[in-house]
């Protein structure tokens, strides 16, 4: 398995309200805080993954 390069989100603060995100492949990885990155994390299309993002951002 390859190994992910995870980026928090900006938008964290303390405590385990943290999202982290990956590129794995043509595919984008999702984390908790609270999770190990290398066992625990959901992989989503990146077009799913940017209509997330947009729809988060215009509420």
């Amino acid at each position: 398995m390859t190994q992910l390069s995870w980026q928090k989100s900006s938008f964290c603060q303390e405590g385990e309200a943290c999202v982290h995100v990956a590129t794995a492949g043509p595919d984008a990885a999702v984390n908790v805080s609270g999770a190990d990155p290398g066992e625990t994390y959901l992989t989503v299309s990146r077009p799913a993954w940017s209509a997330f993002l947009q729809a988060v951002k215009s509420s």
